[in-house]
């Protein structure tokens, strides 16, 4: 790839939430035509500092709140955006927590949802020390789960 290519930066925030029982909060999703697995979060849109966003993002996929416990990552390589060619990603990862109990659904398989269509996401606890990176979709995220491991 060239880097003449690159004409934008992507900037997205996630939250790594854990639980108890060792496990890591999973976002099952169908984008742009593809099933994705993810950290919940997503984009920052400009005025928007990187925790506003992730809180923002929170409360629009899980309709609660999270405290922002502390950093956990940066990406810190070269990275072209998966969906688009002329961008490049810069991810963001914050260790939170849910203020008040789980409201939300969460399933014990991946993409619990009837139908392929654009937007569908569903939630699953998945224990950090069983999954592989090839459980995860993005190539920031895999690092993300490395690191996890390693803490």
């Amino acid at each position: 790839m060239e880097f003449s290519e690159i004409k934008h930066f992507n900037i997205r925030v996630y939250a790594i939430v854990i639980n108890d029982l060792k496990e890591v909060l999973l976002s099952d999703e169908f984008r742009l035509g593809r099933k994705i697995t993810k950290f919940p979060g997503g984009g920052m849109k400009f005025g928007e500092g990187t925790i506003d966003c992730l809180k923002r993002e929170i409360v629009e996929e899980f309709g609660q709140q999270i405290e922002i416990i502390k950093h956990f990552y940066t990406t810190d390589f070269f990275q072209k955006a998966y969906f688009y060619n002329d961008q490049q990603v810069i991810s963001i990862y914050y260790i939170a927590r849910f203020k008040e109990n789980i409201k939300f659904n969460i399933s014990n398989i991946p993409f619990d949802f009837a139908e392929f269509i654009e937007g569908n996401q569903s939630f699953r606890w998945a224990k950090i020390n069983k999954l592989e990176t090839k459980d995860i979709t993005f190539p920031i995220d895999k690092k993300v789960l490395d690191l996890l491991k390693q803490a």
